[in-house]
Order: structure tokens, then sequence, then C-alpha cells
């Protein structure tokens, strides 16, 4: 693994599971849905405005990360995130917008 690199699975290697489980938690489903609005940008992950403690976003961030969720580079002191919706669409089409999509719909 190159220097900036963190571990991330590979879209094949992709399961239902840990996706589920990350996308169960209203903060890491706010973060995911924020980055599906803008799937292609990279953000820097301070700029999130969690209503949680610094190591309780970093615990989501490599939730998030694990699952396969999103693609996080190291740069020094900053890690940048973006959403892998090109291989979340591939291994479960229509997933991830289904749920994030259900967020936005009126109770």
């Amino acid at each position: 693994m190159a220097s900036g690199e963190l571990p991330h699975p590979d879209a094949e290697e992709l399961e239902i599971g840990p996706i589920l489980l990350a996308l169960a938690d209203n903060n890491r489903r706010r973060v995911v849905a924020e980055l599906a609005a803008q799937p292609d940008t990279e953000r820097l992950c301070a700029s999130f405005n969690l209503p949680v403690s610094k190591s309780s976003r970093t615990h989501h961030w490599r939730v998030l990360r694990e699952a396969g969720l999103v693609y996080q580079r190291d740069a020094g002191n900053r890690i940048y995130m973006r959403f892998r919706k090109d291989d979340l669409d591939r291994r479960f089409p229509g997933l991830v917008e289904a749920i994030v999509g259900a967020d936005r719909e009126p109770r």
C-alpha cells in the first residue's frame, strides 16, 4: 500500500451486511447522503458537521471506508473522502439511493 492510501475493499469484495450496518447509523447515512448528492466530489472529512466527538467521527469514517461506501485519501494531516457510487451501483444497483432516498421522503 502506497503512502497516503488507506485500506479499502475492492469493488468485487463489497458485501451487503457491512454496507447495511454502516447505513443503519443516522450520522453515517447523513454523510453518505451528502456525498451521494455530489458523487464526483472529494470532501475533507473535517468539513462534515456531525454532532459527535472527534474520536466518534473517526470511528464513523472507518466504518464507512471498511464497508466500501467511501474511498478515503490521507494527505498528511487531512483526510479526504468521496462516495464510491460507481462501485456500489455495479455491485448493488439502486441500493444506496433507495436507503438514502428513504430519509428524504416525508413521513
